[in-house]
């Protein structure tokens, strides 16, 4: 990667207008010659206002989509052959941008500032990223430092890739992280401070994401390595098959429907897992075909 290639700076935002004054000339000021783009998923504040008085590219979004929907459209419209992701309110500090660069440009292919203890986020949040971020290491055979973050250095090219896997909502760092790592292609982290953010109330919801976290557990496993994840569970099913067959056995002297339903349950899940071993790999088989084609 040519280290004075175009950087773009894509920035999503969603009422996030405060944040924006803040963040805004410090990105112009430490990055001069870079295309900086705000995806404005939405806002009814100030937001375009603000975008105007910095100077930079203001894409509009006219109904909220999310933020992973946000980050399509700025990856798109993106003319540069590097993109640095970052978050609208203040969470994302500007002056951490040269770092994460220094380090891409040492041949990465995705930067990734992971989150030290004591920064921003709350404690359940904090939490299930530690629990994502442990369970992804498992499955990659790899120390993921921060699975969740969407402070990011990215090439262009390769992100555009997996654009059709990422969601709309705000599962899109695990998505592209795992993605990575399933292609091949190498991923490093910085250490960042993650301050209070500045922006306006958070969208995110603790009750209404629940289900969200556990989809995106279930996602890691079927983005990477879809039998790491259904083969210990078809293990444990027929392991509890048996040891309930070996009980009733022993004081009923018969075979029970339950004992049938568990080892039906294992050879079912030992199936599904094949089967979404093939449609993973489906995502990737045009992955070296593209990579010629960049080159």
């Amino acid at each position: 990667m040519n280290p004075t290639a175009l950087i773009s700076i894509v920035i999503p935002a969603r009422n996030e207008a405060v944040g924006l004054r803040g963040i805004l000339p410090r990105v112009v000021s430490l990055m001069p010659g870079a295309e900086i783009i705000v995806v404005d998923d939405g806002s009814t504040d100030e937001t375009p206002a603000v975008c105007a008085d910095a100077g930079v590219i203001h894409l509009r979004h006219h109904h909220p989509k999310g933020n992973g929907a946000a980050i399509k459209t700025g990856a798109r419209a993106a003319r540069g052959e590097v993109i640095v992701f970052m978050d609208a309110d203040g969470q994302h500090k500007p002056d951490d941008i040269p770092a994460l660069l220094e380090t891409f440009h040492q041949g990465h292919d995705m930067v990734v500032g992971a989150r030290q203890a004591g920064s921003q986020a709350g404690l359940h949040r904090a939490a299930a990223n530690d629990v994502f971020s442990r369970f992804a290491s498992w499955m990659v055979a790899q120390p993921i430092d921060d699975l969740t973050s969407g402070f990011r250095v990215v090439r262009a090219a390769r992100f555009r890739q997996f654009l059709y896997l990422l969601p709309d909502g705000f599962s899109y760092p695990t998505t592209i992280t795992m993605s990575f790592f399933r292609a091949g292609y190498s991923v490093a982290y910085v250490p960042i401070h993650s301050p209070r953010r500045s922006g306006g109330a958070s969208h995110i919801r603790p009750l209404r994401d629940g289900l969200r976290f556990l989809l995106i557990i279930i996602k890691i496993g079927t983005l990477f390595s879809p039998q790491k994840l259904f083969l210990p569970i078809s293990a444990a099913f027929f392991l509890t098959g048996i040891s309930y067959y070996l009980y009733t056995y022993l004081t009923a002297g018969r075979f029970t429907n339950m004992s049938a339903l568990l080892f039906i349950s294992a050879i079912f899940t030992f199936l599904i897992g094949i089967v979404s071993e093939q449609i993973s790999a489906l995502h990737y088989k045009n992955i070296d075909t593209d990579n010629h084609g960049d080159s």
